[in-house]
């Protein structure tokens, strides 16, 4: 029992630098979870509940401090308006979550996870080569935050990334002046799924709490270091992340 709650403190804690960073914490959050005993459906719910007070302790530590950032709109849209689109797709993303079976869903978390990985590794050249050739209206940025809230409530890897890249192409603001509305959209997003989750039955409190605390510790102490440390070094770290733990779940699930 101790040794569980060793790994979910020390999964949590890097999860919520990770998300505090660059986002992909439930790469290590979501395995921890299955690791210690957790049905999959089950680990991705507690692993959402445990990660929201980490990602709200990032936007407080972002818009603090001698480098603090303020919450801003997109391309025009004022940002309730997008933090509202976000929680009704994450409101939706929850609830298709909870009706898929276990077996189903066991067997396409090593896809999503696949797909995060990718999207961590690639999506920010991605989105230069696309900003180079492509142009969405600001008509287009709620359909696509709608979708995107969708995915963040049902699993949610790599959605802050995701959600860089649309916004890379609509509005011209330096990225990085960009994450702490990235973190307070994700937490929106992510606290609708925790209520349905919560109604649902399906959060594991003994290790939720656990991995929360550690996600708050690392949550607040990675947005500090995300003013300070090389981004090329934050990125390296968490794709080797992403690709082992993607890795481990094809082979826990097809071999």
């Amino acid at each position: 029992m101790l040794f569980d709650a060793l790994i979910l403190f020390a999964a949590g804690l890097l999860a919520g630098t990770m998300n505090a960073l660059a986002g992909g914490g439930s790469f290590m959050s979501f395995p921890a979870m299955v690791l210690v005993g957790l049905p999959s459906i089950a680990a991705n719910a507690s692993s959402t509940v445990a990660l929201v007070p980490g990602t709200l302790a990032s936007a407080y530590a972002y818009t603090t401090g001698a480098g603090k950032i303020g919450f801003r709109g997109l391309a025009g849209v004022p940002f309730a308006v997008v933090l509202a689109t976000s929680v009704a797709g994450g409101l939706i993303g929850a609830v298709l979550l909870l009706i898929t079976p276990v077996a189903t869903f066991d067997a396409v978390i090593p896809w999503l996870l696949a797909f995060a990985a990718f999207t961590f590794a690639f999506g920010r050249d991605a989105g230069t080569w696309l900003r180079a050739r492509v142009h969405l209206g600001a008509r287009a940025l709620l359909p696509v935050q709608f979708v995107l809230g969708i995915y963040g409530g049902y699993f949610g890897g790599a959605v802050g990334i995701m959600m860089l890249a649309v916004w890379s192409l609509l509005d011209g603001a330096d990225l990085k002046q960009l994450n702490p509305t990235r973190t307070i959209v994700v937490s929106a997003m992510n606290g609708i799924a925790v209520v349905c989750f919560i109604v649902a039955g399906q959060v594991w409190w003994p290790q939720t709490i656990v991995l929360l605390l550690g996600g708050l510790v690392g949550g607040f102490a990675g947005a500090r270091l995300g003013q300070i440390l090389p981004a090329p070094v934050v990125r390296r770290m968490i794709i080797g992340v992403t690709v082992v733990m993607t890795a481990i779940f094809f082979k826990r699930a097809y071999f």
